[in-house]
């Protein structure tokens, strides 16, 4: 399909730079193309409402580590340049995948310094091989638990960009950019339909009989990457990590057999149940890299709800749930949203949207 066809204006003033206070105090557009009208503004403590007993939610437990690194650049017989990374892939116990700015200067074999010089935790890496868009793959000196201690005292929450192009990061982001049962290190971005949910929603769906059950997959920085290429068909999707546990996948495929929905809060957890399910819905216990590109036309296999924020002009996500409730149904979700003043992207309003079958 044609990428442009996902474009649309979107209000800067749209664009949230803070989360609702409570989190479950945000707006929920609640989006059902089988019912008339498809579209009803809600508020995302009652979801428990459009949820029944027997139903299972999905939540993706990955935790948001300080991956955005500042460093210099050390090359023989030139001066040190500064240069920023922002890790997005674990490739093994000392190395990661990173978009390095200004990407074009590093090369292959230079050495970088992260941190202050004077710092008590030395964290330096060499530049292995380099991909497209900046992407590079940083070998550390040191590795294991080691460099996870070394990256926390040096990095910093890595903001989208959209919000970090407004302000800077500060302390209230080390705990508002995470959900509150993150607990799996690894995430370069939140799953940020997540960052909705409160204890009180949580004990709202146990009273109502609905399951709670968890997944990883480690959100990478690719996910804020803009489609360049003018066919979908030409688009590389970015991997990300994921998980899903034997005991999970036996769980969800009980609630199918019985007749529950399964419901997923996150694209994130949308990606990876689809990446694990046959073709028959049967979910499969899953572990690795998927970079599942979902696009209208695609054939859900297991998901029957999606809650998630508002996503960007011309992007992956927002080709996502087109596909799950429908094109044309979820460019007049936007066009409403955008009217009545919905607040977008990571710290904005979700929405919850039925499979159109």
């Amino acid at each position: 399909m044609r990428v442009d066809l996902f474009d649309f204006d979107l209000p800067d003033e749209a664009i949230a730079l803070r989360p609702a206070e409570p989190r479950d105090s945000a707006r929920l557009l609640l989006v059902d193309p089988h019912a008339t009208p498809e579209l009803s503004d809600r508020r995302v403590r009652d979801l428990p409402s459009f949820l029944k007993a027997g139903d299972a939610v999905i939540f993706n437990d990955t935790k948001v580590i300080p991956a955005q690194l500042e460093g210099l650049r050390h090359r023989d017989g030139a001066p040190a340049q500064p240069v920023s990374a922002t890790l997005h892939m674990r490739m093994s116990p000392g190395s990661w995948k990173a978009f390095a700015k200004p990407g074009k200067r590093i090369k292959t074999g230079d050495r970088i310094q992260f941190g202050s010089e004077t710092a008590d935790i030395a964290l330096e890496a060499t530049v292995g091989e380099k991909g497209e868009g900046g992407e590079i793959t940083l070998h550390f000196d040191i590795s294991g638990a080691d460099l996870d201690a070394a990256i926390a005292a040096v990095g910093h929450i890595p903001l989208p960009p959209y919000i970090a192009a407004k302000r800077h990061e500060d302390e209230r982001d080390s705990s508002d950019y995470q959900t509150i049962y993150a607990r799996e290190k690894g995430a370069v971005a939140a799953p940020t339909a997540g960052l909705h949910f409160t204890l009180e929603l949580f004990d709202a769906l146990d009273r109502l009989g609905v399951e709670r059950h968890f997944v990883t997959l480690h959100v990478g920085a690719g996910t804020f990457l803009p489609v360049k290429a003018d066919d979908t068909d030409d688009h590389k999707m970015h991997q990300e990590i994921g998980h899903v546990s034997a005991e999970t996948a036996a769980a969800l495929n009980a609630v199918k057999a019985r007749g529950g929905r399964i419901v997923c809060v996150g694209t994130t957890s949308l990606r990876l149940i689809e990446s694990a399910a046959a073709d028959d819905g049967t979910i499969d216990p899953w572990s690795g890299p998927t970079g599942i590109f979902i696009t209208p036309g695609y054939r859900f296999k297991a998901v029957d709800i999606l809650m998630t924020n508002f996503h960007l002009p011309r992007s992956t996500l927002f080709m996502l749930v087109s596909a799950f409730a429908g094109y044309e149904t979820m460019k007049a979700a936007y066009d409403h949203a955008i009217g009545t003043g919905y607040r977008f992207y990571s710290y904005g309003d979700a929405s919850l949207l039925f499979r159109k079958d």
